[in-house]
């Protein structure tokens, strides 16, 4: 919901205009990505600002293969937890980033029924002449895929990739599939598409060569609306189940689509673009390698889906969404959170809080109040049964700020103990953790930073911390600080903070 209206936001384009009005999209007039400029200032852009307050950036033209594009090109959309509660209809937004994430957690929890389910709403078709999608339809000849601005982010990528793309899958007997797979530029008309295995989009296409098909109609929306992204990048839904109807209830009103040309696949009708196609399933091609998630460059496949592109329709002077992986941050992340946290809470006594560190693929800490012995350690161990992304779990006593990494490392060197830990030598994960010697398995850590009972080995009695005694000791000093800080920086050249 759009704050200022009440209403959902339709597009990329008013989520985008949203950003500017509140000063949080860069305009570049132009970056050379022959010498992968856009790629370096990406870099540049998370290490001088940190990755949860750099904002959004648009670049209007784009130098690739010698040639300059006309864009724009736009990047960091998602870091911020005030753009997600811009995103979400949070009612009263400020840049606090850790006000905000309550703020939209608690919204969105809110918003789930006593199963954890999120409320669904179907879709509604719309006309062409009412899809701005459909503004221009390109068909044989006239396709040409590699003239639009597609970036190939790093040296070591096989080339130019569609990377922020909702793959869109429709069978009457197998169900429906929408997944955010990456798709290497490969000719002006075929792309590879990339679903890993165990992905909802993979399990779909198996059972297509398992049934004896030999083609999958395929659609490609990019730059949808910013709920059908985040529906196509989660878990929203399960295997089978259409992510478009959780999109309406996101949005509290139903998605506009609009039928394929080629096929009878129903994409958002505001997407920037629509790349329909066929994936053979009896034949496959070479794919990658690609920078991917955990910031380093992954390994070329031998064999992997592709597809030839049957049709092409996209908005006048379309935009281009592009993921810098394993570096900006670039799906809203609030309704996975807030699903995991409201699933979790109904499993782990005293569940407080649940974070996974920008950058830090594969951690995760949560808070919980601890009343009992081995709380911590049982805490750990449900968070660690989850196959997808969590390798090093962290537990942490409710009085220790998750989002703050300095707060979550002070506890783990004076609460913590390494007795205090569970190794799991070898369990399934399913992530591209470059670290893996066997493909979807690894060894996972638990540990638990809470204050250790006298029954786990712990002190008879912790200290107070220093911070905690002088509130009781003074309790006007922080109140006295507050009222005179701006007086005490007026001969400072600098900035009060």
């Amino acid at each position: 919901m759009s704050v200022a209206s009440g209403r959902p936001i339709d597009s990329i384009r008013d989520y985008v205009a949203a950003l500017e009005a509140r000063g949080r999209l860069l305009r570049i007039e132009s970056m050379d990505q022959d010498q992968y400029e856009i790629t370096a200032f990406a870099y540049r852009l998370l290490e001088r600002f940190g990755s949860e307050a750099a904002p959004g950036f648009l670049v209007e033209r784009v130098r690739i293969d010698g040639q300059w594009r006309d864009g724009p090109v736009l990047a960091n959309l998602y870091g911020s937890w005030p753009d997600e509660a811009l995103l979400f209809g949070v009612a009263a937004i400020n840049d606090d980033q850790h006000q905000m994430y309550r703020a939209v957690i608690d919204t969105l929890v809110s918003q789930l029924d006593r199963s954890g389910n999120w409320p669904r709403i179907p879709p509604v078709v719309v006309p062409a002449a009412q899809a701005p999608c459909k503004e221009v339809v390109l068909t044989g000849d006239a396709i040409d895929i590699e003239r639009f601005a597609w970036l190939k982010n790093n040296p070591g990528d096989a080339g130019r990739y569609i990377n922020m793309g909702s793959v869109f899958m429709r069978d009457p007997e197998l169900g429906s599939n929408v997944g955010t797979y990456r798709c290497q530029v490969k000719g002006p008309r075929k792309i590879g598409v990339n679903p890993e295995p165990g992905q909802h989009g993979w399990l779909l296409l198996r059972e297509m060569q398992q049934r004896g098909d030999k083609l999958a109609k395929v659609a490609i929306a990019v730059a949808p609306d910013p709920m059908t992204f985040c529906a196509s990048s989660t878990k929203m839904a399960g295997f089978r189940e259409d992510e478009l109807e959780f999109v309406g209830g996101l949005r509290g009103s139903p998605l506009p689509v609009v039928r394929c040309e080629t096929c009878d696949i129903f994409v958002p009708a505001q997407s920037e673009f629509i790349i329909e196609g066929e994936i053979p399933l009896d034949q496959f091609e070479a794919e990658g390698p690609y920078g991917e998630m955990y910031g380093f460059q992954g390994a070329a496949k031998k064999e992997n889906f592709f597809m030839n592109i049957k049709a092409v329709t996209h908005r006048h002077k379309p935009w281009v969404l592009n993921s810098f992986t394993g570096l900006t941050w670039d799906m809203p992340k609030a309704p996975q959170v807030s699903s995991n946290f409201f699933m979790y809470k109904r499993l782990i006594p005293g569940l407080t809080g649940l974070y996974s560190p920008a950058g830090a693929s594969g951690v995760i800490v949560i808070s919980i109040q601890k009343r009992f012995p081995g709380q911590g350690i049982s805490a750990g161990q449900y968070i660690a049964a989850n196959p997808a992304l969590n390798k090093v779990v962290i537990v942490v006593d409710d009085d220790v700020d998750i989002m703050d990494s300095g707060a979550v490392l002070k506890a783990i060197g004076a609460r913590w103990q390494p007795s205090a830990s569970v190794l799991i030598p070898q369990t399934q994960m399913m992530m591209p953790d470059p670290s893996r010697p066997t493909p979807m398995l690894s060894g996972k850590f638990i540990i638990d930073a809470t204050r250790q009972l006298p029954q786990e080995g712990g002190p008879k009695s912790w200290p107070a911390p220093n911070r905690e005694l002088l509130s009781q000791g003074a309790p006007g000093s922080f109140d006295l600080v507050d009222q005179r800080w701006d007086d005490y920086f007026r001969n400072w050249p600098g900035k009060a903070g």
